[in-house]
């Protein structure tokens, strides 16, 4: 089966002052059509910035340098400024992390999402609107006929962050990138929203990268995850995999650092250190200085993703065969 969206090679920079910092570097990342895949890991590790990439809304000073970027078999990198822009909101359509910098604070939100439908699809004023009220009541807005004529300072931050994920569901696209989609929102929204997102893909066959730093939500919506750390991907695998059987000690502690029904534990793990400055990287493995199994080679040379099997990759020494046999 065709991918939805194909990342290959990706390397996004930043050019600053003070030199060039390499903020996803070379990366690939595969999803198919109805697939939900997740991309975790610590703030500052990439995973907004692959987002970005893959809208073309890159911000000054940062670029991408090197790879591809496929929807469909089409090369996002490639297409004309106008027909991306006309992708977007339509087949390719993104949940951003803060509504309040991405809503116009000057039209009512109604309006906003409206326009959205009004673009891309061939319906009159009054269906579009009576979309926006469905919309608006499917993803949790109480009022929605009220809430049509709100601007964004009207509402709390949970109200912004549903108009958001009603603005990018409504065209029902062929790709949807949510990042952090449910941090402003309470449980029970939270849950509502995750229904839509899979009866989004059920139903329509959109293809869903999830970003988030929530493990529960990834155990509960995902098929596949990779784990991105200083702009690498660490570990990839299917979501089964990621939770039984961890390889990279990254995942480890992202994993370990989680509460647990049931269990019972005076603090919880934390893995010790930093992210590290993207400007001043180590040598070697990149979570060397924070790992605990961390070898003499980890700090000469960077691994290179393993294969293990059944689509499970790692980038890490200790399933290096050669390196297991000079040990």
């Amino acid at each position: 089966m065709e991918n939805t969206l194909s990342i290959r090679g990706l390397k996004t920079h930043f050019f600053t002052g003070r030199g060039v910092v390499p903020a996803v570097d070379g990366i690939d990342i595969d999803i198919r059509s109805g697939q939900v895949v997740g991309v975790v890991g610590e703030s500052g590790c990439g995973k907004s910035i692959t987002a970005m990439s893959v809208m073309g809304l890159l911000a000054h000073p940062g670029r991408v340098v090197a790879g591809r970027i496929d929807l469909d078999g089409q090369s996002l990198l490639d297409m004309d400024k106008r027909v991306l822009r006309a992708l977007r909101g339509n087949r390719l359509s993104m949940i951003f992390q803060e509504p309040m910098t991405s809503l116009n604070p000057v039209t009512t939100v109604g309006k906003q999402v409206m326009e959205a439908i009004t673009l891309h699809r061939k319906v009159s004023p009054s269906e579009a609107r009576r979309q926006v009220v469905d919309i608006f009541h499917r993803v949790g807005i109480p009022e929605a006929e009220k809430r049509f004529g709100a601007y964004p300072h009207q509402l709390s931050g949970g109200l912004r962050q549903r108009v958001m994920i009603a603005m990018a569901m409504v065209c029902q696209p062929r790709l949807m990138i949510a990042d952090e989609p449910t941090t402003a929102l309470d449980v029970t929204i939270e849950a509502q929203i995750l229904r839509l997102m899979q009866e989004l893909r059920q139903d329509h066959g959109t293809a869903i990268m999830m970003i988030t730093h929530n493990l529960g939500i990834v155990a509960e919506l995902c098929d596949y995850v990779y784990v991105m750390y200083a702009g690498k991907i660490m570990e990839q695998a299917n979501i089964f995999d990621i939770f039984e059987a961890p390889r990279h000690p990254y995942t480890f502690g992202l994993l370990g650092s989680i509460p647990r029904l049931g269990e019972s534990r005076d603090r919880l793990f934390t893995i010790r250190g930093m992210v590290p400055n993207l400007l001043n990287l180590p040598s070697g493995c990149r979570f060397c200085p924070r790992c605990d199994r961390a070898m003499r080679i980890c700090q000469e040379r960077e691994p290179e993703l393993m294969d293990l099997g059944d689509g499970h990759r790692v980038r890490c020494f200790l399933y290096d065969p050669e390196v297991i046999t000079d040990g």
